[in-house]
C-alpha cells in the first residue's frame, strides 16, 4: 500500500518538470497535479494522439474521396490537431522543443476539441440519425479531451508572438477555405449531417458551423497571447523581487 502511495505521488509530483508559472485560472484551468500527471505520461499521451490521428484519417476517407487532392491538407482538421499535440509533446520530451509546433498544437486542440462537441450538440438530432450512439459519444468525449490537453502546453511553451501568428494564420486560412472561399470545389469543412443551406434556428447549418470555428480561432489567439503576456509579467515581477 505504501509503495502504491509513493508511486502515485511520483506521478503527480512536479519534480523534474517545467515550473508552473503563476497564471490566472482562466489561462491554466487544470489542477497542478493533473498537469504534472499529463506531463509524466507524455509518451502515452503521444501514442494515444497518434492512434487518434490514424483513426481520424480513416474517418475522413469519404471526404478525401470527394475533395480535390490539392485541398486535402484542409480536410482532416482534428487528425492534424492530434498530430500537432503528439509532435509538440514528443519534441519537448526529446529536448527539441519547437514553439511553432507548440502554438499549432494549442490552437488545434483548443479549436477542434471544442468545435466538434459544439456541432455535435447543435446538430445532435441529425447526427444521431446517421451516427451510431457509441461513436457519437466517443467523438464527443475524445474531442473534449483534446481541449483539456491543450492546457499542458503552457508548462513548456512561452507562446512567442511569431509562433502564435503562424498558428493564427494557419487556422484562420482554414476557416476561410472551410466556410467562405473554398478556392477549389465546395467548402472544405468537416461534413455536417445537414446540407450547408439547411435552415436551423433562423440561420443556416453552414453559418452556425462557421460561427463556432471563427470564434474558437479568435479565442485561441487571445488565450495564447494572454498566456504570453502573463508569463512575461510574472518573469518581470520575479526579476524585480530578486533585485
Amino acid at each position: 500500500m505504501a509503495v502504491s502511495r509513493v508511486s502515485l505521488r511520483g506521478l503527480v509530483s512536479g519534480d523534474g518538470l517545467p515550473e508552473r508559472d503563476s497564471l490566472p485560472r482562466w489561462l491554466a484551468p487544470l489542477p497542478r497535479r493533473l498537469e504534472n500527471f499529463g506531463l509524466r505520461i507524455a509518451w502515452l499521451v503521444v501514442a494515444i494522439n497518434l492512434a487518434g490521428t490514424a483513426f481520424g484519417f480513416w474517418y475522413y476517407r469519404f471526404q478525401f474521396a470527394d475533395t480535390p487532392a490539392i485541398m486535402w491538407p484542409f480536410v482532416p482538421d482534428s487528425p492534424v490537431a492530434t498530430l500537432f499535440i503528439a509532435l509538440s509533446l514528443a519534441l519537448w520530451k526529446l529536448g527539441r522543443n519547437n514553439e511553432y509546433v507548440n502554438a499549432l498544437a494549442f490552437f488545434g486542440c483548443w479549436k477542434l476539441g471544442l468545435w466538434t462537441p459544439y456541432v455535435l450538440t447543435v446538430f445532435a438530432g441529425a447526427f444521431l440519425e446517421t451516427t451510431w450512439a457509441p461513436m457519437y459519444a466517443f467523438l464527443y468525449l475524445s474531442h473534449l479531451a483534446m481541449a483539456v490537453e491543450a492546457f499542458l502546453i503552457h508548462r513548456y511553451s512561452d507562446f512567442p508572438v511569431g509562433a502564435v501568428f503562424v498558428a493564427a494564420l494557419w487556422y484562420g486560412f482554414n476557416d476561410l477555405v472551410d466556410y467562405f472561399v473554398p478556392i477549389v470545389g465546395d467548402p472544405h469543412h468537416t461534413y455536417l449531417p445537414l446540407s450547408d443551406g439547411a435552415a436551423v434556428g433562423g440561420t443556416t447549418a453552414l453559418q452556425l458551423a462557421a460561427a463556432g470555428a471563427v470564434a474558437l480561432t479568435l479565442s485561441a489567439t487571445f488565450l495564447a497571447l494572454s498566456t504570453r503576456a502573463k508569463k512575461l509579467e510574472a518573469g518581470a515581477t520575479a526579476g524585480a523581487r530578486r533585485s
